[in-house]
């Protein structure tokens, strides 16, 4: 048995409620779900039933859950709780109704003028993991949810940065992990610098509809182990120079989030203002505007 096969209206545990299934991958499943205590929508990330006996699925989803408790960030998914000892092992998530990144780079794709405030954001939430000591190893357009703002989720990769001096084997995902996920022994050590690529590379998917370097087929290593960023063809001007310091091979080589969204933010600045709302988030700027209202 791989999923749960709840019907609308099934006890997903005390005080929820299945609505619909959401998606979900290997190990996990997630399920739209109402919660009566909160009376609104949540997000139920269940263990698989072939994953619930597993004490390593468990633990694992335990460390995802506490991670969340700590964290708090305006541009980070929110957890209101979770139960990893019970039949149904879950954490439990805010629930946020928006297209994923990745969905609307599949109908459209994205203009500069939407790409900037979206890395400035970005930016605020890596910044902030970073202040915290955490690197979220996974980001990727599947893991931003445009609700106005984006919206980072999916931390079960996440590592404090003392548990990623201690990983073994890669983690993360293909198409989107720096050379030193691909290969940690040699290429340097991950940390926040990691994140960033995946921003890059996320940027420049945004941008032009793919990634900088080719699809890797099964049996060969990495492109991204043989990488050079040189020339991106395809990229705004404004844009390249940016998204290129985030694909830098060496980690070192790559700005911090701060760095970055110090450069993007002339950049959103010279933008015309929105038609609701006058401040985007993420820019330190904004509050100078309010205090001087």
């Amino acid at each position: 048995m791989t999923s749960w096969d709840f019907a609308e209206g099934d006890p997903v545990a005390p005080g929820l409620t299945a609505l619909a299934v959401l998606g979900g991958g290997h190990r996990y499943e997630a399920w739209l779900s109402w919660d009566e205590r909160r009376r609104a929508m949540v997000v139920a990330k269940l263990l698989r039933p072939g994953e619930a006996g597993d004490s390593r699925a468990r633990e694992s989803l335990a460390a995802e859950a506490a991670l969340l408790a700590r964290l708090s960030h305006p541009l980070l998914v929110r957890s209101f709780g979770a139960d990893p000892e019970g039949e149904r092992p879950y954490v439990l998530l805010e629930y946020i109704d928006g297209p994923r990144l990745s969905t609307l780079i599949r109908r459209d794709g994205l203009i500069v003028e939407q790409v900037l405030p979206l890395a400035l954001n970005v930016c605020s939430a890596l910044h902030y993991l970073a202040s915290e000591n955490v690197v979220h190893l996974d980001v990727k357009p599947r893991n931003l949810i445009m609700d106005g703002a984006p919206r980072l989720i999916d931390l079960s990769v996440a590592r404090d940065i003392e548990q990623v001096g201690r990983m073994r084997g890669l983690v993360g995902t293909d198409r989107y992990m720096a050379p030193e996920q691909c290969d940690p022994e040699r290429r340097g050590e991950i940390g926040p610098a990691t994140d960033m690529w995946g921003l890059g590379a996320t940027l420049h998917e945004a941008v032009t509809g793919r990634l900088p370097y080719a699809r890797r087929a099964e049996g060969e290593p990495h492109p991204q182990l043989s990488w050079s960023p040189g020339e991106l063809p395809g990229l705004p001007p404004a844009l390249e120079p940016l998204i290129r310091s985030c694909l830098e091979p060496r980690p070192a080589d790559r700005p911090t989030a701060a760095q970055l969204a110090d450069a993007l933010e002339p950049l959103v600045d010279a933008l015309p203002p929105p038609r609701i709302g006058r401040f985007r988030p993420g820019g330190k700027r904004m509050l100078e505007r309010l205090d001087a209202r």
